[in-house]
């Protein structure tokens, strides 16, 4: 039997600030469970992927602390370990409910990003690791995507100029209202996102589980889908959003984007939709794929590539 590891990455503290300048939020290094410790992390990275990313020191990951509505909530953060110039930042928004911590599911996407040029920042939502509050899946805790605009600015090497937006599954949702919100992102990008609320509230998992999400479901229930279902606000998308689903995807029908890609068309907005084959709920099969869909869509939305490392080809990105 293997016996577990935890893996310790020494990060760097976030770069201080200029004269004059309030210090930013408080940093700590993230620890890296072993593999075989971690459930479903197949569905993320093989073994050999999730290594070679922990074990990369070209690049660091940091989870740091900031005020939300009075909250003290945290996100990670992942960038090169000596940042040279302002790069384009790309928020990621995770799928599900209430995470303990996702450093281990992330990690390997986020070098793959990182390696294109970007800086990733990846809000865990109040109510996770620890942090308090309530999680309402679209509620109050959509101002902790927004409250990190004033934290990417403090990021010397970030560019706050090139935000672009990338969320799976219920991260594709709160992509979908930070866009109508206004959130100052130049493209975005969506896998395995639903767009029709009352139409999941009719698969028997789901109802099931919004009880526990939106206990105030039966009085407030028109509300609460109002704000979750992009399909019934299309055409107060701000962005051009790539549509990334799964045909096969079990979790969230890909009538979602279909119908949403539709909605954008009849509204005049810029999309793109791919419906990939064989593929399930977040393309985890295609998963080098998606990431590199992603970041040449945000490239045709003005994120400068980043040239290949040496040996590297971009196709191998």
């Amino acid at each position: 039997m293997m016996r577990a590891m935890t893996v310790l990455v020494a990060i760097a503290a976030l770069m201080p600030p200029a004269a004059g300048e309030a210090a930013g939020p408080a940093a700590r290094h993230v620890s890296f469970p072993a593999y075989e410790s971690v459930r479903n992390l197949d569905e993320y990275a093989t073994p050999e992927q999730y290594r070679e990313a922990v074990a990369d020191r070209g690049f660091v990951m940091e989870q740091v602390t900031y005020r939300s509505d009075g909250l003290d909530v945290h996100a990670y953060l992942y960038r090169p370990a000596a940042p040279s110039g302002r790069m384009p930042v790309i928020v990621f928004n995770r799928g599900s409910y209430t995470w303990p911590a996702f450093a281990a599911e992330l990690v390997t996407m986020a070098r793959r990003l990182a390696r294109r040029g970007y800086v990733v920042v990846a809000p865990m939502y109040r109510g996770s690791g620890g942090a308090a509050g309530r999680d309402e899946m679209g509620g109050a805790d959509l101002a902790d995507l927004f409250n990190l605009l004033p934290v990417i600015r403090d990021l010397g090497y970030a560019d706050p100029d090139r935000l672009y937006l990338y969320g799976e599954s219920r991260g594709g949702m709160m992509v979908y209202q930070a866009l109508r919100d206004g959130f100052p992102a130049r493209a975005a990008a969506v896998v395995g996102a639903f767009s029709d609320l009352e139409r999941m509230l009719a698969v028997p998992r789901w109802a099931e589980a919004a009880a526990t999400i939106w206990p105030d479901l039966s009085t407030r229930r028109e509300r609460i889908v109002e704000r979750r279902s992009a399909l019934r606000w299309a055409d107060r998308i701000g962005a051009p959003v790539l549509i990334l689903h799964g045909a096969r995807d079990s979790a969230v029908d890909p009538s979602h984007a279909l119908d949403m890609a539709e909605k954008l068309a009849l509204s005049g907005k810029p999309y793109e939709l791919h419906i990939v084959e064989g593929e399930g709920h977040t393309l985890s099969g295609r998963a080098s794929e998606r990431d590199q869909w992603v970041t040449d869509w945000f490239e045709r939305h003005g994120a400068a590539p980043a040239p290949p490392r040496p040996g590297q080809s971009r196709s191998s990105m």
